[in-house]
């Protein structure tokens, strides 16, 4: 098949806490629960230590969107820090509106350990939806294209 012939495969960032999202995620592939392989999922402690610029580096890397997973509100191990990302999360949305990207290309999904089929559900949903808005093309007038990849710099 020529390039123009393949349907589109979006590559998304998955970005799960590791006391509830990750487990569901990891209780779906136990159960042998169908769900879109186009999510690389990261682990993280708690969705509350996802810093935002994350989120923009993977979009500047060439992810097409963002999936961000955490304890259900109040279920937090780590108290209150999943309202902390509910409050990032509307700002990282509207950055993104204002940097020409779709705010639909980021999602945020609350997932307990036990809701495995839930997880599974809401991430094939999202590839869907990311299919529908089609490639994040930067040089295609939704954006600004980077002319290099964004690095991390780790101080000495």
């Amino acid at each position: 098949m020529s390039e123009e012939t393949k349907p589109f495969e979006p590559t998304i960032i998955g970005f799960t806490c590791n006391w509830c999202s990750y487990r569901a995620a990891d209780m779906a592939g136990t159960a042998r629960m169908k769900y879109a392989p186009n999510v690389r999922l990261i682990r993280l402690m708690c969705s509350g230590r996802l810093d935002p610029t994350f989120v923009f580096k993977a979009f500047a890397n060439g992810a097409d969107a963002v999936l961000v997973s955490g304890c259900h509100p109040g279920d937090c191990h780590y108290i209150n820090q999943n309202y902390k990302m509910l409050r990032r999360f509307h700002l990282m949305k509207r950055v993104l509106a204002q940097m020409g990207i779709e705010p639909e290309r980021i999602k945020l999904l609350w997932a307990s350990a036990a809701e495995g089929a839930i997880f599974a559900d809401e991430v094939n949903k999202f590839v869907e939806q990311v299919r529908a808005l089609g490639p994040l093309n930067w040089n295609k007038g939704n954006g600004v294209a980077l002319e290099t990849p964004v690095h991390e710099e780790v101080p000495a």
